[in-house]
């Protein structure tokens, strides 16, 4: 698979500190995907519905019951903006992705 141009990093190869120094980057991809009118309601339901999961104390797994409480948490929070990402137009994603490379 083609490294995408700008990214910095190959999808599942990122190690921490990588995440750590694009997380900036990644926050602003995902508000200009929310604020964005061609993104669909079923992914931002899909959002939404993950960090509902992670913020509401009530869930699968107590987060009493360490390190279990908060994996489930962390796998919920991860495949909800990964499918967020995945629900929206690819052109669109790599339209925003260019802009905050060039730094926008």
């Amino acid at each position: 698979m083609r490294e995408p141009p700008g990214i910095g990093f190959t999808p599942g190869r990122m190690d921490t500190l990588k995440l750590l120094i694009h997380l900036p980057n990644f926050i602003k991809l995902y508000t200009r995907l929310w604020s964005d009118k061609r993104v669909s309601g079923v992914a931002r339901t899909v959002l939404v519905v993950g960090l509902i999961y992670v913020i509401v104390p009530i869930d699968a797994l107590s987060d009493f019951l360490l390190p279990l409480g908060l994996a489930d948490d962390l796998a919920v929070a991860v495949a909800a903006l990964w499918g967020f990402v995945k629900l929206c137009p690819r052109r669109v994603v790599q339209e925003h992705v260019e802009i905050i490379d060039q730094g926008g």
